[in-house]
C-alpha cells in the first residue's frame, strides 16, 4: 500500500517541496518503508530525493533545500506490492525519454510479466527494478514516444493513457509530472485505489494551486477546496495554463477497495463520497448485532476495549449498542509503526508488546471484549489477548470489524502469503484457538459492504477479494496467484533484506 500526491503552485517563484513533505507526513499511515519527492524547477530541471525509511528519516533540511521548483510528485510506501524492498524501488520513478516523466503509483499490476516482456522485446525500454510501478511509467512513456513530437499537448497525453488503460491490468492510482509541462492524475477503470483532486486560491491571489492525493485529509489540512474524487477511468491534466479532464473509460463494475474503510485510510478522510469514520461507526453497529445474535441470553461481557487506533470508532459504537462500558485498556506508544505493515513475524510480535501496554485496572477479574479492525496473520491478536490475560482478564472475547481474511490481495495490499493468513482454510473456531480467544466474532461480509455503501448508494460493489476470493477485474490467473504467493512470504522478504541488493541508480541528495 502506498500514499501519493502531486502539487502545482500558480506562483512559479514558490517552492512546492514543503507542502509535498507535509502531504507525506499526512499519508505516513499508508506506508513506513520508503519515501520520495521529485520537483521540477527552472527550465524543466528535475530534483530528486528518495530512500528507505520513514518520512522524517529520508528528508533532512539540507536535502529539502535542494528540491526547488513550483511543482512536484511525492510518494510514501511500505514493502513494494510487486518487487523487493531495495532502495532503488523507492518512488517516484523517473525516465528521461520522452520529455522527462516522473510517476508515483499506488496499486498493483496483475499482468506485469507480459508488460515486462513487451517493454523489453518490443518497446526496447530498459527496466531496472522488479517494481510494477516502473512498468506503468514505461508503458506511459512508450505511448507518448509514439507521437514523435518535439512538444506534446493534452490530447497526446489522453491518447497515451487511453492506450495504457487497455494495456495495464490490475489496480492503479497514479500521479505523474512532465518536466516543464504540468502534473497528471489518473485512476484505473474499476477505481480500486483512491485518488482525490482539489484546488485553492493562490496565496498571491493570481490563479489557483492544484493538488492530487491518495486521501482527502491531505487537501483538507493544506486548505484546498472543491475537493473531489478522480473518477475511475478518468484523467486530469493540470498544466501551467489550464486544467483539462476526461473520463476515458466508463467501466460498469466500479469496485473501490473496501479495506480502505476497514483499516488503511485515516478516519477523517472521505473516499468515493464515503466518510471513513461514519462507515466505521456503522461497522460497530452491525458487529454489535452479531455479538448479540451469537451470545443471546448468555451475554457475560463486562467491558468493551478497542485495539488502538483503527478500531476505536467501531468499538465505541458497539459498546453503545450493547449498553456496555467502553474503556481504553491499552496505552499506545505512538512512535512504533503499524504492526500489520512491518516485515517479519518476529518483528511484528516484539513490536506489539513495545507498542501497547495493558492497564491492569481495566482488565482484572473482568470478561472483556476486544475489538480490532481485522485479523490478518493473528500475530498481533494473539499477543494482545495474552497481554489481557497477563493482567488478570477472566475471559477474552475478540471481535473483528471485518470478516475473516482468507485470501491474498492482488490489487495493492501487501497481504501475507495465503498460508500465513490465520483464517485461510480454517473455521472461526480454529482462529479463536490459534489466537487464544474464548470466542471470535467476525463481521458478516454483507454487513460490511452495507456499512460503506449506505453513504454512497451509487457504488454498487466493492473489491472484497481478501474475504471472498473474487477478483473484480476478472483476469487474475492461477499462475499469477502462485507467483504472488511465492514472493510474499516472510521468508522470501527476509531473504531479500539480507541480500542487501544494490541497484543504486537513484539520486539521494
Amino acid at each position: 500500500m502506498c500514499g501519493i500526491s502531486a502539487l502545482l503552485l500558480a506562483d512559479s517563484s514558490q517552492a512546492a517541496v514543503s507542502e509535498l513533505l507535509e502531504s507525506l507526513g499526512l499519508l505516513q499511515h499508508r506506508g513506513q518503508d520508503a519515501a520520495g519527492i521529485v520537483t521540477c524547477g527552472h527550465k524543466g530541471r528535475l530534483f530528486q530525493c528518495k530512500g528507505n525509511g520513514m518520512v522524517r528519516d529520508v528528508f533532512t533540511p539540507q536535502r529539502l533545500m535542494a528540491l526547488t521548483g513550483n511543482m512536484g510528485v511525492a510518494h510514501v510506501v511500505r514493502y513494494p506490492t510487486a518487487g523487493t524492498p531495495a532502495d532503488s524501488e523507492a518512488q517516484p520513478f523517473y525516465v528521461n525519454s520522452p520529455y522527462g516523466i516522473v510517476m508515483g503509483h499506488n496499486g498493483n499490476l496483475t499482468n506485469d510479466t507480459e508488460l515486462r516482456h513487451f517493454l523489453d522485446y518490443d518497446a526496447h525500454r530498459h527496466i531496472n527494478t522488479d517494481s510494477d510501478s516502473e512498468l506503468l511509467l514505461n508503458i506511459f512513456a512508450n505511448n507518448l514516444q509514439k507521437t514523435g513530437k518535439f512538444r506534446i499537448n493534452e490530447q497526446d497525453i489522453f491518447s497515451a493513457i487511453q492506450s495504457l488503460f487497455g494495456e495495464c491490468k490490475g489496480a492503479y492510482a497514479a500521479t505523474a509530472m512532465l518536466a516543464g509541462f504540468g502534473i497528471i492524475g489518473f485512476r484505473d477503470p474499476h477505481g480500486i485505489r483512491p485518488l482525490v483532486f482539489g484546488r485553492r486560491k493562490s496565496l498571491k491571489g493570481n490563479g489557483y494551486d492544484y493538488m492530487f492525493a491518495s486521501e482527502s485529509v491531505v487537501l483538507d489540512a493544506l486548505d484546498f477546496t472543491d475537493i473531489e474524487d478522480v473518477l475511475p477511468g478518468e484523467v486530469i491534466i493540470v498544466s501551467k495554463y489550464a486544467v483539462t479532464r476526461r473520463r476515458l473509460v466508463v467501466e460498469e463494475n466500479i469496485a473501490p477497495c473496501i479495506f480502505e474503510y476497514v483499516y488503511f485510510a485515516r478516519p477523517d478522510s472521505t473516499i468515493d463520497g464515503i466518510p471513513v469514520y461514519n462507515a466505521r461507526l456503522d461497522m460497530g453497529v452491525k458487529l454489535a448485532n452479531k455479538v448479540r445474535q451469537v451470545m443471546g441470553d448468555k451475554m457475560d461481557i463486562d467491558v468493551v476495549i478497542p485495539v488502538p487506533d483503527t478500531s476505536r470508532a467501531a468499538a465505541l459504537q458497539l459498546s453503545h449498542e450493547l449498553g456496555l462500558p467502553y474503556r481504553e485498556g491499552f496505552n499506545k506508544n505512538r512512535y512504533i509503526g503499524r504492526t500489520f505493515i512491518m516485515p517479519g513475524q518476529e518483528m511484528r510480535r516484539k513490536n506489539v508488546r513495545r507498542k501497547l501496554n495493558a492497564m491492569p485496572t481495566e482488565f482484572k477479574d473482568l470478561n472483556v471484549l476486544l475489538v480490532d479492525d481485522s485479523i490478518v496473520r493473528g500475530t498481533t491478536s494473539q499477543e494482545i489477548i495474552q497481554m489481557a490475560r497477563d493482567v488478570g482478564a477472566k475471559k477474552v472475547y475478540f471481535a473483528s470489524a471485518a470478516p475473516a481474511i482468507r485470501f491474498p490481495n492482488v490489487y495493492g495490499i501487501d497481504m501475507p502469503s495465503m498460508k500465513e493468513l490465520v483464517a485461510a482454510g480454517h473455521s472461526d473456531g480454529d482462529v479463536a484457538a490459534a489466537i487464544g480467544a474464548d470466542y471470535v466474532f467476525f463481521q458478516d461480509l454483507d454487513d460490511l459492504v452495507d456499512s460503506c455503501r449506505k453513504f454512497n448508494p451509487r457504488i454498487k460493489s466493492f473489491d472484497t477479494s481478501v474475504f471472498d476470493g473474487k477478483n473484480v477485474t476478472g483476469d487474475v490467473s492461477q499462475e499469477y496467484l502462485e507467483k504472488l504467493e511465492a514472493r510474499r512470504s516472510d521468508t522470501v522478504k527476509q531473504k531479500h533484506a539480507a541480500d542487501g541488493e544494490v541497484i543504486g541508480l537513484h539520486n539521494y541528495q
